[in-house]
C-alpha cells in the first residue's frame, strides 16, 4: 500500500502570503519609484540630490514650483524668464535710458557695461561649480535654458546689478526696478530650472559686482 504525500512544512523564514521578496540589488519598489524627488518620501525624509544641497532648497523649489500650475502664474513667470535670458530686460533698458537722459548718457553706458559684466561673471562661476539644473522629471520646467549648469543663477545676477545700477542713477528708476527684479529671481524657480541657492548666489554676486563698479558711473562726470 503506497503511502499518503503530505504537504511539506511551511519554512518560517518566508515571506507573509501576499508579498514578494525583492532580491537583492533590485530597484525601487512602484511605491517608491512614485515619490518624486524632491519632495518627502512616505518615511519623510528627502531622495537623493546633488551632494551638499539642503533640504530645504528642495522643498523651497517644490513649492515654488507647484504656484507654476496655475495658466496665469506660469505665462507671467514664462514672460519674465524669457525677457532675462542674456540680461536682454536690463541691458534694453540701460541702452532705453542712454537715448532719452543725454546729459548722462556715458553714465548710463557704463551702468549697462556694468550689468553686463554681473552677466558675464556669473556664467564664468557656473562653469567652475558646474552644479546640474532641477532634475526635469521631476520639477518639469517651464521654459527652455540657455545652459545646463544652475549656479548661480545669471538672471538673478543681471537683476540685482540692475537695480544698484540703476538706483545709482536714478532713484526712482531703482524703486522700479526692485520689485520687477524680485519676480524675475522668483520666476526662475516657478518655472523650474533654479533652487533657491543659485538665484541668491547670483542676486549677491551682480548686487556685489555692480557696487564694486560703481565708481565708473562718476567717472565721466568727473572728467569733465
Amino acid at each position: 500500500m503506497r503511502e499518503p504525500i503530505l504537504p511539506a512544512p511551511e519554512r518560517p523564514d518566508h515571506p507573509a502570503r501576499g508579498t514578494a521578496e525583492r532580491p537583492s540589488g533590485a530597484g525601487p519598489s512602484t511605491a517608491e519609484a512614485a515619490t518624486p524627488a524632491g519632495l518627502p518620501g512616505a518615511d519623510g525624509r528627502l531622495p537623493s540630490a546633488p551632494a551638499g544641497l539642503p533640504g530645504a532648497d528642495r522643498r523651497l523649489l517644490a513649492v515654488l514650483r507647484s504656484c507654476g500650475h496655475r495658466p496665469g502664474v506660469a505665462l507671467v513667470a514664462r514672460g519674465l524668464s524669457r525677457s532675462g535670458e542674456h540680461g536682454a530686460l536690463w541691458l534694453g533698458a540701460g541702452l532705453l535710458a542712454a537715448s532719452v537722459d543725454r546729459p548722462r548718457r556715458d553714465r548710463w553706458l557704463r551702468g549697462t557695461a556694468l550689468i553686463a559684466g554681473a552677466h558675464l561673471a556669473s556664467m564664468g562661476v557656473k562653469r567652475l561649480v558646474r552644479r546640474p539644473r532641477p532634475a526635469p522629471e521631476t520639477y518639469e520646467p517651464l521654459v527652455r535654458t540657455a545652459g545646463r549648469h544652475s549656479f548661480p543663477s545669471s538672471h538673478a545676477a543681471s537683476a540685482a546689478a540692475a537695480v544698484v545700477v540703476f538706483g545709482a542713477l536714478h532713484p526712482a528708476a531703482g524703486r522700479l526696478a526692485a520689485p520687477a527684479a524680485l519676480a524675475m529671481c522668483l520666476s526662475r524657480l516657478v518655472v523650474g530650472v533654479h533652487y533657491p541657492s543659485d538665484v541668491a548666489a547670483g542676486a549677491l554676486l551682480g548686487a556685489a559686482t555692480a557696487a564694486a563698479g560703481r565708481s565708473l558711473l562718476t567717472r565721466a562726470e568727473a572728467g569733465r
